[in-house]
């Protein structure tokens, strides 16, 4: 990967991440070797989401444990090795973010040791970079709090076009509520689980708005099928959709009966297609050929093939990873930090600066440590 100037002495690098529903810690170097990354996630019960003040209890019943054990697998101690600690800044949610720049002020106070708050999705993009060897790909960001397509220029991730709306792994964990799927280990998983036995595609609103998507339509629409409070299909749908034989397991609720493996097929192809193309879009745009999917729902492995069959038609390729990368981790902010610290000539952010926000933007960030 290249940088923006000299390498220096060997930086190691605490993060701490919180920013939803895990919790993580990791710790790596600025070679993006990660010593350590072990996460918790807060499970709730079928049908139910996460609420702020409950997710901030779970965090900070684990971020100690998740320290100890972090150091241990990296065979570190704070005192010792730990050159800089990062924590998720922003974006989030608050109770759960405080959490995290609570532990990370104390532990720089404790330890003497600078600290520095990092843009969440900055952190997936880094992250993306180094485990990928990405170089300077066009990006999709897919999570439970945003969506955006992005591009690099000019010391700034530039976003392309992102959500009107809700995130699209909103709107999957959402859908996965309404017919009760399980939570473990994410609603989103077992969505894409259900959907590779799905046969029969429903159709569904496609809103694609020059480079923006929206998913609040589409999620309304697909409840409503659901539920049964109203039935907007067209006399040839229902025709179409009358022909579907009947199974166990089928939601019976609507005069139309549809399987929940065919509404998780239906939805995600759409949701999807869409992203696809927005992606495409912007690599026109950029003359790029790779893009590098990154956020929760980017190891969905189903997005990973038709950005892949995109891709390849194009000439490029895709740059993935697995769950342990893609979903929210502590190395993935441990690295971005470090990057940041590097790069400033090894200052600390002023205590009074180490706050958290719900809103911060990916494109507010200056990308300091690139100048290609």
């Amino acid at each position: 990967m290249e940088v923006a100037q000299k390498q220096q002495d060997k930086i190691i690098s605490l993060g701490i991440e919180g920013s939803a529903n895990k919790i993580g810690v990791g710790i790596v170097d600025q070679e993006g070797n990660i010593y350590a990354n072990p996460r918790y996630t807060f499970i709730t019960p079928p049908g139910t989401g996460f609420m702020p003040k409950e997710t901030a209890e779970h965090h900070r019943l684990k971020v100690l444990t998740l320290i100890h054990q972090a150091l241990e697998e990296a065979k570190m101690t704070l005192d010792k090795d730990i050159t800089v600690i990062s924590y998720t800044k922003g974006p989030g949610m608050a109770q759960p973010l405080s959490v995290g720049a609570l532990v990370a002020r104390t532990l720089s106070q404790l330890y003497k040791i600078p600290i520095i708050g990092v843009n969440h999705c900055i952190g997936h993009i880094e992250m993306g970079r180094v485990v990928t060897k990405s170089q300077n790909p066009t990006i999709l960001y897919v999570s439970g709090g945003n969506t955006q397509v992005i591009a690099y220029s000019q010391n700034r991730y530039r976003i392309f076009g992102e959500t009107l709306d809700i995130a699209v792994g909103n709107c999957l964990d959402r859908f996965a509520r309404i017919i009760e799927l399980s939570n473990d280990p994410s609603p989103g998983y077992n969505i894409e689980q259900m959907a590779k036995k799905g046969q029969n595609y429903i159709e569904l609103p496609y809103v694609v708005k020059g480079m923006d998507v929206s998913f609040s339509g589409i999620l309304t629409f697909i409840e409503d099928l659901v539920t049964g409070k109203k039935n907007s299909t067209t006399k040839k749908q229902q025709q179409e959709k009358q022909k579907i034989k009947v199974e166990d397991g089928l939601i019976a609720q609507t005069p139309l009966t549809y399987s929940k493996e065919d509404l998780c097929y239906s939805l995600q192809e759409t949701l999807f297609s869409m992203l696809v193309e927005t992606t495409e879009r912007a690599m026109a745009h950029c003359n790029s050929n790779e893009v590098l999917l990154v956020g929760g729902v980017g190891c969905n492995v189903r997005l990973q093939e038709m950005m892949g069959i995109m891709t390849k038609e194009r000439g490029g390729s895709v740059c993935a990873m697995d769950d342990r990368y893609c979903i929210d981790n502590g190395a993935m902010i441990a690295y971005a930090g470090l990057l940041e610290y590097q790069y400033t000539n090894r200052q600390s952010m002023p205590l009074s600066e180490c706050t958290f926000t719900q809103r911060f933007r990916t494109d507010e960030v200056e990308v300091i440590w690139r100048n290609d």
